[in-house]
């Protein structure tokens, strides 16, 4: 199956097993987010980082992404669920970018002083290493399935790993330099990013327009 088919075309065509990999490629992402956004929430209000409550809002999405791709996996194929399934991941992205760039503006204007945060340390850099594989793991699998929902979902984890990147960057030079706005300005630098990501996928029409062809 080419890049070049239409998301309907390519949706007949996907087998059991293409089927059963996205699932469990969805179920991978849902479990890891879940423990990632208790783990970064809990580390953000204890630290009052902007930027790890951030990621923790990016792994609420992603969980709500793994379960749309899901949805579309599961039950009979139709082009129907899959540009629903497109459409409400790509929203999810747009949704994310909203929650970073108000908490980042409000913290920056608060003129908040984040703690340092040793468990934020750790999870933003064990994401870092994650995230990029299991991003490649769902390119590979959407490519072979023609569905964007999962392609998108696929821009949502290398978004997660960017995000990962910047925040572990923030974090470092709140703690070694004492730069009260680096974790909010790490955070907002993401935003506009962010959004073209979100609107290539809810605009695409096939696989090719969206996030897997690149």
């Amino acid at each position: 199956m080419t890049a070049t088919h239409t998301c309907a075309e390519a949706h007949d065509n996907v087998d059991g097993a293409v089927a059963r990999q996205a699932r469990w490629l969805a179920y991978v992402t849902v479990g890891w987010m879940v423990v990632e956004a208790a783990v970064a929430v809990w580390a953000g209000v204890r630290a009052k980082s902007v930027a790890l409550l951030g990621f923790g809002g990016d792994s609420v999405i992603e969980v709500a992404s793994g379960v749309v791709v899901l949805w579309r996996f599961w039950g009979a194929a139709s082009a129907t669920r899959e540009r629903l399934a497109a459409r409400l991941v790509g929203w999810g992205l747009v949704t994310l970018a909203v929650l970073v760039a108000l908490d980042s503006v409000t913290a920056l204007v608060q003129r908040r002083m984040p703690a340092v945060s040793i468990p934020g340390l750790v999870l933003t850099a064990t994401s870092v290493v994650v995230m990029p594989f299991l991003a490649a793991a769902k390119r590979r699998v959407a490519g072979q399935a023609g569905s964007r929902a999962l392609a998108g979902d696929a821009r949502q984890s290398d978004i997660c790993a960017w995000l990962s990147a910047v925040t572990l960057v923030g974090l470092g030079l709140r703690a070694t330099s004492g730069w009260w706005w680096a974790d909010s300005a790490a955070a907002l630098a993401l935003v506009p990013l962010i959004v073209t990501e979100g609107i290539a996928v809810v605009r695409a029409k096939a696989l090719a327009d969206g996030c897997c062809s690149r």
